[in-house]
């Protein structure tokens, strides 16, 4: 096979790879405002896998989740798409990571009924108190900015909230519109695995303990 020919094909199963990469098995993003600090702060760089989710498999209490935009949750400051022909077109193939979408920590799945007494009380859920210091900024208010709640999470659906409660957009400040708040399963692109840029603070991610200890609803 010519030099030119060669190098063609290997280019193309190289492209076909990473679009199948990206589809399939895991995708770059960026976070694009404060809500999930401090674990995540503004532009760092994740990697989300969705293989967790594959078939029967759905997010878990805990999860740090990627997700579409429900409808209205995500101000035009923070879709951070790519605007230019390269790096849209790195973003197809995985290459870039994407923007226009949210990133939030799951609290309750289908079936669960999350509540917060007051600003001041920490999150239940199916009665469990969340011991939640792990991922919280220090100082901060469980239920910061939107007060008491109580919902139960209808069947397929997510109630999720920001790490940065008092800087958060998150189901809490939805409930009043159609859907409630709450986020479809089918909406979530994949579970956010590791924090991979800037390279000092390279880390995976897991699930807190605290969501071990939460009942059945």
């Amino acid at each position: 096979m010519p030099v030119w020919l060669e190098t063609i094909v290997l280019l193309a199963v190289a492209l076909v790879l990473a679009i199948g990469i990206k589809t399939f098995f895991v995708q770059p993003f960026y976070i694009p405002s404060a809500s999930m600090e401090p674990g995540l702060v503004q532009n760092d760089r994740i990697l989300v896998e969705k293989v967790s989710y594959w078939g029967s498999g759905t997010p878990q209490r805990g999860d740090i989740v990627v997700f579409k935009d429900p409808g209205g949750w995500l101000p035009p400051s923070e879709d951070g798409s790519p605007t230019n022909p390269v790096t849209k077109a790195l973003s197809f193939i995985g290459l870039y990571p994407s923007g226009g979408h949210l990133v939030k920590r799951v609290i309750g799945i289908g079936g669960d009924r999350v509540s917060c007494a007051s600003a001041t009380s920490q999150v239940e859920v199916n009665g469990h108190a969340l011991s939640e210091s792990s991922y919280l900024p220090e100082g901060t208010r469980p239920c910061a900015n939107y007060g008491a709640f109580d919902v139960t999470v209808p069947a397929g659906h997510l109630w999720v909230m920001g790490d940065n409660r008092g800087d958060s957009a998150d189901s809490r400040a939805h409930v009043d519109e159609p859907g409630k708040g709450f986020v479809a399963d089918d909406l979530v692109v994949g579970k956010v695995v590791a924090r991979v840029w800037p390279l000092h603070r390279i880390k995976f991610l897991h699930r807190p303990a605290t969501f071990a200890g939460v009942p059945a609803p």
